[in-house]
């Protein structure tokens, strides 16, 4: 059975951010999604304008590898190298309304979970869906890229 860690990762984010913008209707970027930055680190909002489907799949693939995650360290995976000037850069942690706003719309969508000890996890709906891509992509990586066999 092929799962999330046989593909490669910006292939499956693709195609579950596809998937997320296409068929789950209980995530949807909020109004404000256009003008924030995603952190302190950063120097302008993004510039794509399906930048919340795409995080919504990564932090998705992220919940999956990586088991019970919380939102403290999710904003540790999203920080970044804060440029201050003259003085040495230092590494800033981003943003936690985004994070934790995407999180409660995927339990929202039924793809993942509270756990017990803290943090969440995919729920099964969610491992499913992720799995079932991430086949898709299989099958299609070894009829048109041979030289991608390692994955």
């Amino acid at each position: 059975m092929t799962t999330a860690y046989d593909v490669p990762a910006d292939v499956l984010i693709g195609r579950i951010t596809d998937y997320i913008k296409g068929n789950v209707r209980e995530i949807t970027p909020p109004e404000w999604a256009a003008y924030v930055k995603t952190g302190p680190h950063v120097e302008r909002a993004p510039q794509d304008p399906d930048w919340w489907y795409v995080r919504t799949a990564s932090m998705l693939r992220k919940l999956y590898m990586k088991g019970p995650v919380g939102v403290s360290r999710l904003r540790k995976d999203y920080g970044g190298r804060k440029r201050r000037g003259v003085r040495p850069a230092h590494f800033a942690r981003a943003g936690g309304k985004i994070i934790r706003s995407i999180l409660q719309q995927l339990e929202t969508a039924g793809l993942v979970e509270k756990a017990n000890n803290g943090g969440r996890v995919v729920s099964a709906k969610g491992r499913s869906l992720l799995d079932a891509m991430s086949g898709q992509i299989k099958r299609e990586m070894d009829r048109e890229r041979p030289e991608l066999k390692e994955y």
